[in-house]
């Protein structure tokens, strides 16, 4: 398995079937309907303005998960703060990928000096809490019937890690 800096024309359509996967057969993304691939264009386009990565890990030509983050919340006072996801394809999935695309991701956050990494995951799914714990995220709060998907209510928990970076913060 080698790690890859995803881009569009060489990943969109692979990660747009795993997102897709998860929208339509789990509560891992709150969304209702499959994206269509024109998303994937405003999706990477938002990843290289904020300079946030998209991490491939791959076996041979075949995208087995990714990982990335993004904005937190818009104003300005959050710019040390990213909210990640990381998704791993349903046919990969117990192999050890997800944890180490996270930690592939933790050391981008480091290098680009963000201090906390946030990950919204439904609160019944106890495989990426498990993950996120042994990473050494911590629970940060959950919120209780934030999202309404397969006719039940679901609640968020979101989950934080600290990180020691950035050396020196500023409030511009």
């Amino acid at each position: 398995m080698q790690f890859v800096a995803c881009t569009h024309d060489a990943h969109a359509a692979a990660i747009l079937e795993i997102l897709n996967e998860a929208i339509v057969n789990s509560t891992a993304l709150y969304d209702y309907k499959p994206r269509a691939l024109e998303a994937m264009v405003g999706w990477f386009k938002a990843k290289e303005a904020g300079r946030f990565p998209v991490i491939g890990a791959m076996e041979g030509s075949q995208l087995l998960g990714f990982a990335s983050y993004g904005t937190f919340r818009a104003w300005p006072a959050y710019k040390y703060t990213v909210e990640h996801s990381v998704y791993v394809h349903r046919d990969h999935r117990g192999k050890g990928i997800g944890p180490a695309l996270m930690k592939r991701l933790i050391d981008a956050a480091r290098d680009q000096e963000y201090h906390v990494m946030v990950g919204g995951i439904d609160a019944a799914n106890r495989t990426s809490i498990a993950m996120h714990e042994k990473l050494g995220f911590t629970h940060a709060g959950t919120v209780r019937h934030a999202g309404y998907k397969f006719g039940r209510w679901l609640d968020l928990a979101f989950y934080q890690l600290l990180l020691e970076t950035p050396a020196r913060p500023v409030d511009d």
